[in-house]
This record gives structure tokens, C-alpha cells and sequence, in this order.
């Protein structure tokens, strides 16, 4: 009997004992997990969601004059007189600058006299005493005079084919014309721009399309335009075509070599957008990625494609689905696969 009771004593103070042992390695590993799980990195999150997204985009420039005009005579001669200097403004039709006469009046001389010389022989050939042949020879020698009379008459006055404002003088008066234009003119209402797109985007330029332009130049002023010609080719280099903007400049603001930004507007487009601390992008590969939220609390580095940025966020077209969990702050200094602790605070 003692001995019994002696057996069921001993038992009782083993399992005490090991109760012990167990519930002090407990408290041991207790501190031991909070510790752990306190060295994890701190990050918070966003959930990747469906927007509309405005296609818009924003290109450089330089403004360009519609038309340019370089004014001479066809044949030399000495300049008589200089009607305009640079930086005046002309209207279509405007005379310039006058050339010596000498030619013109010879040729004027040589057409009163072929004139005169046809309504003789008009006559005569009406009553029958001119061959046909005869009279044709007579009337093409007066056309002749007359379109090379009308030919020297436009060269030495010179007139302005377009509206705009003169950009270069190259002659005084008296001096001898030399080969060089004796004015540039350069029509600035309405100005152009040209515009590389990228050729991801050809689908989306219609001509006609409004845009919108600002210049460094013109502080606080915007401009609006219209899309006034597509190139069709595109630059197998840099995978762009040309587009021109019109701009019609009523005010005469933009002037010919002014640095501008072209805002243009494709649309709007559904997209997944997610807030852009969640971008990462990969150092040496220019690639970008985010980190999406697993379900054992883990990470997995995700490459994206990335689109536009609008509003502190940015456009995804590859990589993320509706609903994707990608951690924001602190994504800068996570690695793929690690644990991370989610912020309460977001």
C-alpha cells in the first residue's frame, strides 16, 4: 500500500515538473514570435481598381510659320526702292520693292507696236487680202510680246504673295540684286506645329482632333489648336509619325521658333490604376514592378506595364488584375517573397 501511494506520488511530481518545463519554453517562445514578427517589414497597401483614365498626352515643339515665302526677281537688275523693312506686316498683294525699269519699257514699247501692227493686218485679213498664215504669225508675235511684258512687269514690282510679316531684308535701295531673296516673309496667321506621336497611338489621331498649346515664352497664355494634317509614313527609328497642328494665332502671340508644349487629348480609357508609390522601378533594366500581397502574407514581385500617370496615380496596361492587393509605402526596400506586416495606418 505505501508502496502504491509512494508510485502515484512519484508520477504526479514528474507531470508537475514537465508542466513546468513546457510552460516556462511558452514564455520563451512567446517573445521570441513577437520579436520575429516585429522585425518584419512595415508596409501599407492599396487595392488595384478600375478608372477612367484620360488619354492625354503632352508633346514639345517648336512654332512654325504656315507658309514662307523667299521674294525676288527672276533676272537681275538694280533694286529702285525699298518699300517695307523687317518686322512689318503685309497684306497679299503688297508691293515690296521696285526694280529698274529699262526692260519693261522696252518690252511695253515692243507691245504697243505688235498691238499695233495686229489691228492693221486684222483688217486687212478680214477683206481677204492677208493669207491666214500670215495673219497667225503677226498675232503670235503680239502674244509673245504680251506675256513677256506681263512677266517683266511682275518682277519689277514685286508684290507680296501672302499675308505675314517680313523676317529678313537683304538689300537697300540702289544696291544690285545678287541671288540672295531681297525679303523672307513668313505668313503667322495661322502658325503650325509638328508633332512626333508615338505610333501606339495612330489609331487614336483623327484629324481635326482639338489640342492644346502653351509656350515658355507666353507665361499664363493657352492656346487651342486643331490637328491639321497626319503624316503617312512613320520613322522606323523611333516608331513616331508626324502630325501638324494648327493654331490660328488671330493675336499674332505665337511667333515663328517659340519653344512650346502640345497637349493632346486621344479620349478616355477604362483602366487599372494603382496609387504611384506602388511603382518600383528595377534598377539597371529601366523595367518596372510592384509588389502584390500574397495569402500567406508574403510578397511577389510583379512586373507592369505602365501607362499614363494621372492624379497620384498610375495607368497599368500589363501585369495586375481588378483586385489586387500592392503595397505602397515602404515597397522601395522589399524583396521578392519576403513576409511583410501591413500598417493599420494607410
Amino acid at each position: 500500500m505505501n508502496r502504491i501511494i509512494s508510485t502515484s506520488v512519484l508520477a504526479l511530481a514528474v507531470v508537475a515538473a514537465a508542466s513546468c518545463s513546457g510552460g516556462k519554453k511558452n514564455q520563451e517562445a512567446a517573445p521570441a514570435a513577437m520579436a520575429a514578427e516585429e522585425n518584419l517589414p512595415l508596409v501599407a497597401t492599396a487595392t488595384a481598381s478600375v478608372a477612367e483614365v484620360p488619354q492625354v498626352e503632352t508633346y514639345s515643339s517648336t512654332v512654325e510659320a504656315f507658309a514662307i515665302n523667299n521674294i525676288a526677281p527672276q533676272a537681275g537688275g538694280r533694286i529702285e526702292s525699298i518699300k517695307v523693312d523687317v518686322g512689318s506686316f503685309v497684306a497679299k498683294g503688297q508691293l515690296l520693292a521696285t526694280m529698274d525699269r529699262a526692260q519693261l519699257d522696252q518690252a511695253y514699247l515692243k507691245l504697243v507696236n505688235d498691238s499695233t501692227e495686229l489691228s492693221r493686218l486684222k483688217s486687212l485679213y478680214e477683206e481677204g487680202g492677208l493669207s491666214k498664215s500670215d495673219y497667225d504669225a503677226v498675232e503670235m508675235a503680239y502674244n509673245v510680246s504680251r506675256r513677256s511684258y506681263n512677266n517683266l512687269l511682275e518682277n519689277a514690282y514685286l508684290r507680296s504673295p501672302i499675308s505675314g510679316v517680313v523676317t529678313a531684308r537683304n538689300y537697300d535701295k540702289g544696291d544690285m540684286y545678287g541671288g540672295a531673296p531681297i525679303f523672307v516673309v513668313q505668313q503667322i496667321t495661322p502658325v503650325k506645329l509638328l508633332v512626333s506621336v508615338s505610333e501606339s497611338d495612330y489609331t487614336k489621331v483623327k484629324i481635326g482632333n482639338g489640342v492644346t498649346i502653351t509656350a515658355d515664352a507666353l507665361p499664363g497664355k493657352e492656346f487651342t489648336g486643331k490637328i491639321n494634317k497626319i503624316y503617312p509614313t512613320m520613322d522606323a527609328a523611333t516608331h513616331t509619325f508626324v502630325t501638324e497642328i494648327l493654331v490660328s494665332n488671330g493675336d499674332r502671340a505665337l511667333r515663328p521658333g517659340m519653344y512650346a508644349k502640345v497637349t493632346v487629348e486621344f479620349g478616355v480609357d477604362s483602366s487599372i490604376v494603382v496609387p504611384d508609390q506602388s511603382i518600383v522601378k528595377i534598377q539597371g533594366s529601366g523595367q518596372k514592378c510592384v509588389y502584390v500581397l500574397q495569402d500567406d502574407g508574403t510578397v511577389k514581385l510583379t512586373l507592369v506595364k505602365v501607362g499614363r500617370q494621372v492624379d497620384g496615380s498610375y495607368e497599368i496596361l500589363e501585369g495586375l488584375n481588378e483586385g489586387d492587393v500592392v503595397t505602397t509605402k515602404g515597397s522601395s526596400s522589399l524583396k521578392d517573397g519576403v513576409k511583410v506586416k501591413v500598417s493599420d495606418r494607410q
